[in-house]
């Protein structure tokens, strides 16, 4: 009498590989979301890069003309009578040695430095930039309303001024955005992994 060779086979839990292989499934499907959100270029963005380029190149402009007569003799004479005036009715920078032509090359020189960081830099030192000619614009505007200049003289430092208000709220807001998006995408995350337990 031959012994019967028994087999004895374990099952396999079918239900733990298919929950397996849809947590993997939802886990590289995060993971490529992630990857398409970080390469799409935002609104946000697109604006922020198109303020800074625009309103770079403005200020490099006007430095320009504040430092030297090349682009324009004009609007640099206009400058100098402006500055000169800006200096005789603040009597107090002479008091602390500021000359109306270290003022004009203060200002200038300002301008020409944070609008190529704005054009050309990335990363924080944009906003910095941003700050310091913001600064600058306040205080020609105070110099405009000292000398009682009309409002069409000072209207481009109005104007420029708000733009940079815009811009600096527009890249401040954006540094907020982020954590909450994550926060937002990981809550997603765990609802799905909750409803492939469930099911």
């Amino acid at each position: 009498m031959q012994p019967y060779l028994t087999v004895f086979i374990k099952p396999f839990p079918l239900q733990h590989l298919q929950q397996d292989s849809e947590e993997s499934w939802s886990a590289t499907t995060d993971a490529n979301r992630k990857e398409t959100l970080q390469k799409m270029a935002s609104p946000r963005t697109i604006t922020i890069v198109a303020l800074s380029f625009a309103l770079g190149l403005f200020f490099v402009f006007m430095g320009t003309i504040k430092l030297t007569p090349r682009l324009s003799k004009d609007a640099y004479s206009e400058m100098k009578r402006a500055y000169k005036s800006y200096a005789k009715a603040l009597p107090a920078l002479k008091k602390i040695g500021v000359s109306s032509v270290l003022l004009r090359k203060i200002i200038g020189t300002l301008e020409v430095g944070c609008g190529i960081v704005l054009t050309l830099v990335p990363g924080r030192p944009k906003d910095v930039a941003n700050f310091i000619l913001l600064l600058v614009m306040l205080a020609v505007l105070f110099f405009h309303q000292l000398v009682g200049d009309p409002l069409k003289r000072y209207a481009h430092a109005l104007v420029f001024g708000i733009l940079l208000t815009c811009r600096l709220l527009i890249a401040r807001q954006g540094e907020d955005r982020p954590e909450r998006e994550e926060r937002r995408e990981e809550q997603i995350t765990a609802q799905e992994k909750n409803k492939v337990k469930v099911s």
